[in-house]
């Protein structure tokens, strides 16, 4: 059986518009909506000031946009800031918890897109394709890969950047081999710049390696079919087993054979389980928000009835960034940026403002209370729950106990329904109402489109 990389890369350079399913072409239509509406947030937040500065201080002038300020940047350098900005945005797409493909696929989509004057379809299918290579290689591993140091979003999305431009680009399967290969040296992240309170630069460098990986793989040569599975190659050193043997995961399941990355290609889509995070805040707060809110509004229950909260979540949510060295403890006590707060929050105003963010302190203040409701949720680890699908019990002062059981799939969004939770966004970005109902009508069409060129004037 050819490796893990040949099958990767055989269906990869094969891989045609027409072959998508619709509710997969809807989900890449959505994610890109997604990221863009995080890079117009993130247009002015300091992250992305410090990556501009950085570029500019280099002058690496080329052929590509950065999104949202009219500027034109060399590949790389322009997939770095688009990057950073879709990060500085906290609107993100999440898979496994700790990945966020968008936020390395689609920077790296829009600058070969760009500077190859590639269609929207070709656009749409090299997304796909990124999308489906990163998701499987980082499916089960998430955990163990965490519990090792590493931060999978940029070990793993170095892989989907990469396949999405090289798809783009039209390598053949042996440029797409290579350039995985080159992958798997060029992966990096670390998490304990972050739990010292650092910021680690995360995406945006696996996407400027990804561009790399891709510039070489372009050249040819030859390369290890074995580079995944083999005894020193890439699950060795990032997961410690090339056997599927994991040292944690979020069902309790302790091995993952390799083989199951190359299955059913084509027939069972990854890209379709990616949540689409529409609140500024980590993904294991955001179940919280919805799953509590529709218990209140279902049973009829006031912040008044409410003598106490409960809520069952998969134990990995409450030891962020893993279980080996957690840093955030959500179980042990009430804080913003946690899901007592957002619990409470829901209880007290029947949701949560897409336009608000705790973190960089804007969007609408907090409702008169939340300190005393919040302390009367209590988070409890489970290994029986799905990721972000909060089990909440709030028990009334009559006595009455009210249970609503999330399924993790409240966030599994369609375009439509995505673009309608987001439209409050255009009263915050610096396009305006108007200029965000553009945006969101240039996505809906972008498989439509002979190129890129107008979706990104949309931005500026």
């Amino acid at each position: 059986m050819a490796s893990i990389s040949r099958r990767l890369a055989e269906w990869v350079a094969g891989l045609q518009y027409d072959q998508l399913p619709d509710a997969v072409k809807d989900r890449a239509r959505a994610v890109l909506l997604q990221g863009l509406s995080s890079a117009l947030i993130g247009r002015g937040l300091p992250e992305t000031s410090v990556a501009l500065k950085i570029m500019e201080e280099e002058g690496s002038a080329g052929p590509c946009s950065v999104l949202c300020l009219p500027v034109k940047l060399a590949r790389g350098d322009a997939a770095f800031l688009n990057a950073e900005m879709m990060l500085a945005g906290s609107k993100w797409d999440t898979f496994r918890m700790v990945t966020h493909p968008g936020c390395a696929v689609l920077p790296a989509a829009l600058a070969a897109a760009e500077s190859t004057g590639a269609s929207g379809s070709t656009f749409v299918t090299g997304v796909v394709a990124g999308y489906e290579v990163m998701l499987r290689m980082a499916s089960d591993f998430v955990p163990t890969v965490m519990s090792r140091g590493f931060h999978a979003g940029p070990v793993f999305g170095i892989f989907g950047a990469a396949v999405a431009a090289a798809r783009i680009m039209g390598l053949d399967a042996d440029r797409i081999h290579g350039t995985l290969a080159q992958c798997v040296n060029l992966a990096s992240g670390n998490l304990e710049g972050a739990r010292g309170g650092g910021r680690a630069v995360r995406e945006g460098a696996a996407v400027r390696n990804a561009l790399l990986a891709v510039a070489l793989g372009r050249q040819g040569g030859r390369s290890a079919d074995s580079l995944f599975e083999g005894p020193a190659g890439f699950y060795h050193a990032y997961a410690g087993s090339c056997d599927g043997r994991l040292a944690y995961s979020f069902t309790g399941e302790l091995s993952a054979p390799l083989e199951r990355i190359a299955q059913g290609l084509g027939e069972e889509w990854k890209i379709l389980e990616t949540i689409l995070r529409i609140y500024s805040t980590p993904g294991y707060n955001i179940g919280h928000i919805d799953v509590t809110a529709e218990l209140c509004r279902r049973d009829g229950i006031r912040a008044g009835d409410v003598e106490r909260v409960e809520c069952l979540v998969n134990w990995l949510e409450t030891q962020y960034p893993s279980p080996a060295f957690p840093s955030r403890r959500t179980d042990i006590s009430p804080g913003r940026e946690r899901p007592n707060y957002y619990a409470a929050y829901a209880i007290l105003t029947g949701g949560f403002p897409v336009t608000k963010d705790v973190q960089h302190g804007f969007g609408e203040p907090d409702p008169e209370g939340l300190q005393e409701m919040m302390s009367r949720v209590t988070v409890i680890p489970t290994q029986d729950r799905p990721l972000f699908a909060p089990r909440v019990t709030i028990v009334t002062w009559d006595g009455v106990t009210h249970t609503l059981q999330g399924s993790g799939r409240e966030f599994l969004f369609t375009f439509h329904e995505l673009a309608s939770k987001l439209a409050p966004l255009g009263g915050i970005v610096a396009i305006g109402d108007n200029g965000f109902s553009r945006l969101v009508d240039g996505c809906a069409r972008i498989d439509e489109a002979p190129d890129i060129t107008t979706l990104l004037s949309l931005l500026r």
